[in-house]
């Protein structure tokens, strides 16, 4: 779960059946499964071999994905966020041996947590990286006003653009890094379209092809939305609905 400052590091599931949406994911994507939480704080992660890249909780009123950032000291960040326009949703809570996060949303009311990793909390030597199938390859916010929300994840984490694309009616696409220094950057956002009902991140998992992964989504219940379609760098994505409710996103190197 560790990542350098500014950065999305972890990736977390809230939806109404964890076994379902486990077996679903499982299917899809090919992540493994480990319950590692108790009685009193059920929670399951979401693995790529022995790693960690995502969790799952019990959370039925917030079917949602939700990604965290890593900060150098939540308590620090938490009033520059306020400060900024942002609002605290959840405190600053510890999950003992492991991070301190707050639930946050920006300005615009789109959701996200920062946290801060404990020092001694083990990790991977070789933490498996995009496009890895079963990492997280893209972020994607749909912002009220673009410009604006790039101008507070700019001041807040120090993301940078790297460049923006015209897309003609539905505005402009601007590509951010988050200081992977990747020449295609590390997501993008845009000026959502009136049919998104609210400002949100999407999450892009990594497959070896969306094509073949669509029948799986089909088989398992879920629905695509959009796609298969093609992207600049050659890259293909879908969107899509899991069966609980949760939107998510694929992409592949190819088809």
């Amino acid at each position: 779960m560790f990542t350098p400052k500014g950065k999305f590091g972890w990736y977390e599931l809230m939806t109404s059946d964890t076994e379902a949406a486990g077996k679903f994911y499982s299917s899809v994507v090919g992540w493994s499964t480990r319950n590692v939480g108790n009685a009193d704080m059920p929670y399951t992660t979401f693995n790529v071999g022995d790693a960690g890249v995502a969790g799952m909780l019990a959370m039925p009123q917030h079917i949602a994905w939700v990604g965290y950032i890593h900060v150098d000291d939540v308590d620090a960040h938490i009033p520059k966020i306020v400060e900024a326009g942002g609002k605290l949703w959840r405190p600053a809570t510890d999950v003992p041996g492991m991070l301190r996060f707050a639930v946050m949303s920006d300005p615009q009311g789109a959701p996200f947590v920062v946290f801060t990793s404990n020092p001694a909390m083990p990790t991977p030597a070789d933490p498996p990286k995009p496009p890895t199938p079963g990492t997280i390859g893209w972020h994607e916010l749909y912002a009220a006003d673009m410009e604006s929300a790039f101008d507070f994840y700019n001041k807040m984490f120090g993301w940078t653009k790297v460049n923006d694309m015209d897309m003609g009616p539905m505005g402009v696409y601007r590509i951010f890094d988050q200081g992977d220094n990747q020449p295609m950057g590390s997501g993008g956002m845009m000026t959502k379209s009136p049919q998104i009902p609210s400002p949100a991140w999407g999450f892009y998992i990594q497959v070896d092809s969306v094509e073949a992964a669509v029948e799986r989504v089909n088989a398992g219940g879920g629905k695509v939305l959009m796609g298969p379609h093609e992207v600049p760098g050659g890259s293909w994505i879908i969107q899509g609905v899991d069966p609980q409710g949760a939107n998510f996103a694929l992409v592949s190197s190819g088809k």
